[in-house]
């Protein structure tokens, strides 16, 4: 066997909470000897009590030192990494327990990773903030901008030009309108984030809902040259959802396939069945637009990123639809899925929760 296995029976042998207890019976035994040897006045007995003590002292000293310094240097590694904001600079401790000492380094290792991951949570919060007031200053600059400067032209003396003033009206009248749909776009996305707007999720019957949908949105549709169809179902195929709110979304979905299409094309609403769970079906909504590179599919669903921006400022949008689609599926426990192909068009899937048969 070699010296270094030794060496490290011989330590491991040595209980952690042993070393002062031992130190004060070795020093007990030498005082105990050199006081006897003083008494009978034995020069060998204080002698060796003497030397007894001294070796007994170093020993101790050492294994002492052995046990508890490279264990205190890690413990102040940690605390002074922690007060520098360094997280990964220090040794972990080992899995074992032995003594106090253990128990409070790996308290310390556990808080300084606590506190690595709560800065890193407050960090990601504290960009997204940035950067959402980064960008809702630029979506409420533009049309206030434009509002500003089609009065000012007005006040100037457009006013009393009757071939521009009703023009201008119209332009600022249309980004008010765009700004009170940027308004209660933030409001509601506010509240479906902070919790605040709840979930009246009942029995409803998925196909009416479509068609009030459809219906409320045939004009608009008529406007932009879209056709908008819908793929028969059993008309008494019933979901557990909150009716308003999957209405928002097949509003956002519908709207958001007219605003990305071609003149000519079709929006389609259907149902298919979801092969991962027989309670389960997915209601989409298909689209002829031009579609979305696979690089945005991850990101249409974050506030205000749009495929086409001259395309959506141009029609009004506020690009918080498919974000707010995303938090009233995520609050409902369904899923959504993205589709799509660029210039050929796109589809979001979203799951329901049947209660009934669905015939499709």
């Amino acid at each position: 066997m070699k010296t270094s296995d030794y060496k490290k029976k011989f330590f491991s042998a040595i209980s952690y909470r042993t070393a002062l207890p031992s130190a004060v019976v070795i020093s007990s035994i030498a005082f105990i000897l050199f006081y006897v040897g003083g008494i009978y006045g034995l020069k060998n007995a204080v002698l060796f009590s003497l030397l007894f003590f001294l070796v007994s002292f170093v020993t101790v000293y050492l294994i002492s030192a052995r046990l508890h310094t490279q264990r205190l240097k890690n413990l102040h590694g940690v605390v002074k990494n922690i007060s520098k904001k360094k997280f990964s600079n220090y040794l972990k401790t080992p899995g074992e327990q032995k003594d106090e000492i253990d128990m409070i380094l790996k308290h310390s290792v556990r808080a300084s990773d606590t506190v690595s991951r709560e800065l890193t949570r407050l960090n990601k919060i504290e960009n997204y903030r940035k950067e959402f007031i980064g960008d809702i200053s630029h979506e409420l600059k533009t049309p206030i901008f434009a509002i500003q400067g089609f009065i000012e032209t007005l006040l100037n003396g457009a006013i009393y030009d009757n071939e521009v003033n009703e023009l201008f009206l119209k332009k600022a009248m249309r980004n008010v309108n765009r700004l009170i749909y940027l308004t209660n776009d933030l409001m509601e996305i506010s509240r479906l984030e902070t919790g605040e707007l709840k979930s009246n999720i009942k029995d409803v019957y998925l196909r009416d809902i479509v068609l009030d949908v459809v219906e409320s949105l045939q004009y608009k549709a008529q406007e932009e040259d879209i056709e908008i169809r819908v793929k028969n179902f059993d008309k008494n195929l019933q979901v557990k959802a909150d009716r308003n709110q999957i209405k928002q979304v097949l509003v956002n979905l519908i709207e958001n396939g007219m605003k990305y299409n071609k003149p000519g094309g079709y929006v389609e609403i259907g149902v298919n069945e979801y092969n991962k769970t027989d309670d389960k079906l997915l209601l989409y909504v298909k689209d002829t637009g031009i579609g979305i590179e696979k690089k945005d599919l991850n990101r249409v669903t974050e506030r205000f990123f749009r495929v086409d921006k001259s395309r959506s400022r141009e029609k009004g949008g506020t690009g918080l639809g498919l974000a707010i689609v995303k938090h009233i599926i995520e609050a409902h426990g369904e899923k959504l899925f993205i589709e799509s192909t660029p210039e050929l068009g796109s589809t979001f899937s979203i799951t329901l929760t049947r209660t009934t048969p669905v015939l499709i």
